[in-house]
């Protein structure tokens, strides 16, 4: 059975496939610069970025979301609550040079060059079916590598139970971090088995190009059994812990956001019902569908919670 399903998904819900590839072919022959940042390489760097990315060994031949459509709809709170509106506030970020602290639990702390990581950690391309807070879903074909893999580098200790992200902290350049909505900046986290399953992916493009910035650049956290807020934007910091950490929106509305933040129907959020979803780029009156337990990827990652209640342990 192949890991990516996407069950009862209309065909007039998602982009044709070929309209995906033809855009792959456009912005392939377009791209102007070379990937001597994130490939090791001289031969490589001659390349476009991501052109050498092999297909990964999770990938799946499925239709996408429209490219405009992920590009243009993002929950990305410290520049605004529109969603619409980050496609143009987060163009001010300032993605270079970009530094990766590592602390906690781990034989090898420090802080890490983009570049270092990137040459450490081979691309891969996955497609997810990624579910988002409110009710929209989105396939996207993200190029980036296994999150275990970069993990592993830092030799987090028997005493690593958990791992912290933080993400970058610009309020000079992310308008909405000078306001107290959330505790800034944003943290999450995830469990450490969760951490190292091979479905937690590192994002740093999409849709054979660089990660834009409204979608999280340069690095992005994806856990695709978890919903949209669990998948962390421009990472700078990496701490590994014995305790469970704290994360923004469990801290903002503890009633509403668990730490674990799983896709389950049967649990509805306080204000809204999660049982059903629609695919983003669908409209607003297209049909919805039942949205699945752990986003579709309940065969592969249920057994992490295993004697857990999931309606307590949201």
């Amino acid at each position: 059975m192949s890991l990516f399903r996407l069950a009862s998904i209309k065909n007039s819900e998602i982009t044709p496939r070929e309209i995906f590839q033809a855009r792959r072919k456009i912005i392939k022959a377009s791209l102007g610069f070379t990937a001597a940042a994130f490939l090791p390489t001289a031969a490589n760097a001659e390349k476009k970025p991501f052109e050498t990315v092999p297909v990964g060994p999770y990938s799946g031949d499925f239709p996408v979301t429209d490219y405009e459509d992920v590009t243009h709809y993002t929950n990305y709170y410290e520049f605004t609550t529109n969603k619409t509106g980050s496609t143009v506030l987060a163009q001010a970020l300032k993605t270079k040079p970009w530094q990766v602290e590592v602390s906690g639990e781990v034989d090898k702390p420090g802080v890490y060059h983009l570049e270092d990581i990137l040459k450490q950690n081979p691309l891969q391309e996955r497609i997810y079916r990624f579910r988002c807070v409110e009710a929209w879903s989105m396939v996207v074909p993200w190029i980036g590598f296994p999150l275990a893999d970069m993990l592993k580098a830092f030799k987090p200790t028997s005493r690593a139970k958990f791992v912290e992200f933080t993400t970058v902290y610009q309020p000079e350049n992310m308008p909405g971090q000078r306001n107290k909505s959330l505790d800034w900046p944003y943290t999450e986290g995830l469990r450490i088995d969760e951490a190292m399953h091979p479905l937690s992916f590192i994002a740093t493009g999409m849709y054979d190009d660089e990660l834009p910035k409204q979608n999280g650049a340069p690095l992005r956290l994806v856990v695709p059994w978890k919903y949209g807020f669990k998948s962390i934007k421009a990472i700078v910091k990496i701490r590994f812990t014995e305790t469970m950490p704290q994360t923004a929106w469990n801290k903002a509305a503890p009633d509403e956001y668990g730490f674990y933040a799983n896709v389950n129907p049967n649990v509805p959020h306080p204000r809204w019902s999660q049982a059903r979803e629609r695919i983003l780029g669908a409209g607003l009156f297209a049909s919805k569908r039942d949205t699945e337990m752990f986003n579709g990827y309940a065969e592969y990652v249920a057994p992490l919670y295993k004697g857990m209640d999931l309606s307590k342990y949201i």
